[in-house]
């Protein structure tokens, strides 16, 4: 099966390094407000602070590390990154048995590791592009999404038992562990990689390398709308889930279990999307996926003004979130590989870091947003607006299938 093919050893071990570390973190997915809330007996504002400050914070502060890895060899910032993150990590268990364990410690732990993460995701889109051929790209990029899907759905729910039977701090050990091991993977890639080789006369960081990500995609005719789209689209389907959350395990009365199982079941819907992605391209060609794709998954997230207590409402949540998710597993692969495509190889780390910087923080400000402004019309008037603004964000979508941008073109697999 073409879809099946091998993409090499070294792939591979990327693939085994990405898949340990998602599974890794969405095994301690709650893990902190978890510690904040039993063990450190912590208030809601502190709960939120944890959530949207560590992730803003974390995204200023990897600002400067985009420039600063574009021209320094990507697998060993990779493992830098994975074991910054695994002795943050680690070091929570280490205060908690030590019994100086505090507020602080957790809100600089998820400050550090959100800067770690920004960068990681960076530099491993350009290892990825260094590895795989042109042919290929879309391929991996579905695996990894397939792959983060599959850990999206079982990680959580693991995670959950562990840390009734063993505490919260046990899944943030095994956290730290699978970072180590992502660490171990990516070592074993093997090979020569070559140090980039800085254009322009001064090789020191200049202060408007901070920004050169943003003027590269803010410039370019296709990945301008994409980013605004991407940025606007996934900060508010992620400002209405504590909402979601509010509305089913408070007023309509959904136990912790059924809540649970409404948002795990639809993750297979990632695993059918990332598998057809490729299908989907071959027939119909890129252009066309990617603006289906990302026109539908706007549509479904307005269906959950419907909830409703019962196990009606509760099939009603699976089957949008399902729709939902299996339309952002097709698009998700499509554009990643679109984003590499349009992005010369020595811009790429730059590049991501904008998009991903952007991204956090956005996330951030739309769910303090949203949790405002729940609070002023209630959680079901919040998610209808948070719907009806997703219906207008496929006009944001490139509208024209433009050529590769010269330079731009996906390195050729390395032997």
């Amino acid at each position: 099966m073409v879809g099946g093919r091998s993409l090499g050893r070294r792939f591979g071990w990327l693939w085994a390094a990405y898949g340990v570390s998602a599974f890794g973190t969405r095994l301690a997915f709650d893990a902190f407000p978890l510690i904040a809330l039993v063990v450190l007996h912590a208030g809601p504002t502190q709960v939120a602070a944890l959530a949207a400050v560590g992730s803003a914070v974390g995204a200023v502060v990897a600002v400067p590390l985009g420039p600063w890895v574009e021209f320094r060899r990507k697998r060993p910032v990779m493992i830098a990154m994975d074991l910054v993150r695994c002795a943050a990590l680690l070091s929570v268990p280490a205060a908690y048995f030590l019994g100086l364990l505090g507020f602080a410690q957790l809100l600089v732990v998820s400050v550090v590791v959100a800067a770690a993460d920004i960068t990681f995701t960076a530099a491993a889109g350009a290892c990825l592009k260094s590895l795989v051929g042109k042919g290929d790209l879309l391929v991996a990029n579905g695996r990894l999404e397939a792959t983060a899907w599959t850990a999206t759905m079982a990680g959580p729910p693991l995670g959950g038992a562990a840390a009734g039977a063993f505490g919260p701090v046990a899944t943030v050990v095994a956290d730290a562990v699978s970072y180590l091991l992502s660490a171990l993977g990516i070592r074993a890639i093997g090979g020569r990689e070559p140090r980039p080789v800085r254009t322009g006369a001064s090789s020191r960081l200049r202060a408007g390398d901070l920004l050169d990500g943003w003027r590269y995609i803010l410039a370019d005719p296709v990945l301008r709308p994409l980013f605004l789209n991407t940025v606007l689209v996934n900060g508010l389907i992620m400002a209405t889930s504590p909402l979601l959350a509010v509305l089913m395990l408070g007023p309509l009365g959904f136990a912790p279990w059924q809540y649970g199982l409404a948002f795990a079941l639809p993750c297979a819907g990632g695993l059918v999307g990332s598998r057809l992605s490729r299908r989907l391209v071959a027939r119909f060609g890129r252009h066309r996926v990617l603006r289906t794709a990302g026109t539908l998954r706007a549509c479904w997230p307005l269906g959950l003004v419907l909830l409703h207590p019962g196990a009606t409402g509760l099939v009603l949540v699976v089957a949008v979130e399902f729709a939902l998710i299996t339309c952002v597993g097709v698009f998700n692969p499509v554009f990643a590989t679109h984003r590499l495509d349009r992005t010369p190889a020595d811009r790429v780390t730059r590049t991501l870091s904008a998009w991903s910087v952007t991204g956090k923080a956005s996330v951030a400000a739309l769910t303090a947003l949203w949790g405002l402004l729940a609070g002023l019309v209630g959680p079901r008037a919040a998610i209808a607006l948070a719907g009806l603004l997703l219906l207008a964000t496929p006009l944001l979508l490139p509208r024209r299938d433009h050529a590769p941008r010269p330079g731009a073109e996906p390195a050729r697999s390395r032997p």
